[in-house]
């Protein structure tokens, strides 16, 4: 039988594009810069995305440094892309997401060159957002609900 966990988050759109996103008893809040429209009191969603990735794979490298006998004395993640934002504002037919996302692992250890190379091929396969945004995944809007106000 199959190990199925579901995680949820919520998203509430706030003043202007800012939006308090929640997940458990936890909340962030998002927003864009100024120069797109926003107040800058937040990550924007790619950027939490971007941020969420290397999150993913420093939690992995925690997990598994041990099973590979990795001493991490340090683990760090830096994480780019670049976006076509004509894209986003509809004014050309370019993708709207990432083209490509790039990143830096920065490791702290006494370990080999061949145990590190070994390890991180194998943090490269477990991380799970690695894994959603570097292979399709099925995008389905389950409902919508539509809620009149009384106000008309």
């Amino acid at each position: 039988m199959p190990n199925v966990q579901t995680f949820k988050a919520s998203a509430y759109l706030q003043d202007g594009v800012q939006v308090r996103a929640r997940a458990r008893d936890f909340e962030i809040l998002i927003d864009e810069p100024a120069s797109l429209g926003g107040t800058d009191t937040g990550m924007n969603p790619v950027e939490a995305l971007l941020a969420s990735l290397g999150a993913c794979q420093s939690i992995v490298a925690r997990v598994y440094a041990p099973k590979f006998g990795i001493q991490l004395e340090h683990f760090s993640v830096e994480v780019e892309g670049e976006i076509d934002l004509d894209g986003f504002f509809n004014r050309s037919e370019v993708r709207p997401g990432y083209s490509e996302i790039r990143y830096t692992f920065r490791i702290g250890t006494p370990s080999s060159e061949d145990q590190v190379s070994e390890f991180i091929r194998f943090l490269e396969s477990k991380c799970p957002v690695g894994d959603t945004l570097a292979n399709p995944v099925r995008l389905v809007l389950a409902q919508v609900n539509i809620e009149r106000s009384s106000v008309v």
